[in-house]
C-alpha cells in the first residue's frame, strides 16, 4: 500500500518531502493573515519545503463563550481565497457542520476535520463527498488505531486523499501527552501522518477562560516526530504570539520557525 495523499501541488507520504501545514490559529484580519502567509511562503520556498497555509475562519470549539472565534465563514473564506490567489499557495481550514462543506470546498484545497469532531459521521461523510483532500485530526480521546475506522468512513463515499494528524492525547488537568508510536500505527491506514507540534504543547483551558501553552517545547516534539517518521508537521505561527487572539501561548514566532525548518528537513532526509 503506497502511503501518499495530494492537495494541489503538495504531495505527502512515503518517499515524499516533508510537508509543512502552518499559519495562525484563527483569521484575525486580512493584513495579519497575509503577512504570516507571505513570510511562510518565502521561508518554505527558500528551503524547498511543500507548504499549505492554515487558518481557521471559525473556532467553534472554544471552552469559554468569550473566546475569539474568528470572522466567520463568509468573510473568512474570502480572506483565504485572496491569500490563495495572490500568493499561489494551497489553503486549509476547519469545518464544523455538514452545511458548511459546500461553500468551504469552493475555496479550500484541503478540508480539515477538527479533533473534537473526528467521530461525527455526518460531517465526515459530507466532507468526503466533496472529493476534496481531507485532513482529519485524531481526537485527543482516541487511540491511534481507532483512526482506521474513520478513514474507512471517509473511503465509503469515495474519499481518496486523506491526511491524518496527531495532536496529542488528553492527560487531564489542562495537559496533553504525545505517544510517538501513534505515527507508524496511523500510517498503517495507508494515509500520510502529520504531526501537530503546537497543539501538542497546548494546555487546554490552562489560563482559566482560554488555553495556555508551552511553545518552547514545540520544536522538541516536532524534531522527535519527524525522526519517528511523520510525513509532515503542523505548526501554528504568529508574528507576535503574545498578542495573538487565539492560541498565542503555543504558537511559534517567526525566528523560532525559521530556525526549526532546516532542522526538520535534515532529520527527514536522515530518517
Amino acid at each position: 500500500m503506497t502511503r501518499i495523499a495530494q492537495a494541489g501541488p503538495v504531495k505527502a507520504g512515503e518517499n515524499q518531502p516533508l510537508v509543512l501545514i502552518a499559519g495562525p490559529c484563527v483569521i484575525e484580519d486580512y493584513p495579519v493573515s497575509f503577512a504570516i502567509a507571505s513570510f511562510l511562503k518565502d521561508l518554505t520556498t527558500r528551503h524547498g519545503i511543500p507548504f499549505i497555509f492554515k487558518a481557521s475562519y471559525d473556532k467553534a470549539n472554544r471552552t469559554s463563550v468569550s473566546s475569539y472565534r474568528g470572522p466567520g465563514a463568509q468573510e473568512g473564506l474570502a480572506i483565504l481565497k485572496s491569500i490563495k490567489d495572490e500568493l499561489g499557495i494551497p489553503v486549509i481550514s476547519d469545518v464544523h457542520w455538514p452545511q458548511e462543506v459546500e461553500k468551504a470546498a469552493e475555496v479550500l484545497d484541503v478540508i480539515q476535520i477538527p479533533a473534537f469532531l473526528c467521530r461525527q459521521t455526518d460531517l465526515i461523510l459530507e466532507a468526503a463527498r466533496s472529493m476534496k483532500p481531507l485532513n482529519i485530526k485524531k481526537g485527543q480521546f482516541l487511540a491511534p488505531w481507532d483512526m482506521g475506522n474513520i478513514v474507512k468512513k471517509a473511503n465509503s463515499v469515495g474519499a481518496k486523499n486523506i491526511f491524518l494528524t496527531e495532536r496529542g492525547s488528553s492527560f487531564g488537568y489542562n495537559n496533553l501527552v504525545v505517544d510517538f508510536r501513534g505515527i507508524p500505527i496511523m500510517q498503517q491506514t495507508g494515509c500520510p501522518v502529520i504531526f501537530d507540534a503546537t497543539h501538542s504543547v497546548q494546555l487546554p483551558g490552562g489560563q482559566g477562560e482560554s488555553s495556555g501553552g508551552q511553545r518552547e517545547y514545540a520544536p522538541v516534539l516536532a524534531r522527535a516526530a519527524v525522526a519517528a517518521g511523520a510525513d509532515g508537521v503542523f505548526l501554528e505561527v504568529h508574528e507576535n504570539p503574545d498578542k495573538a487572539l487565539c492560541d498565542g501561548p503555543n504558537s511559534l514566532n517567526f525566528p523560532m520557525i525559521e530556525a526549526l525548518l532546516p532542522q526538520l528537513k535534515a532529520i527527514r532526509n536522515i530518517a
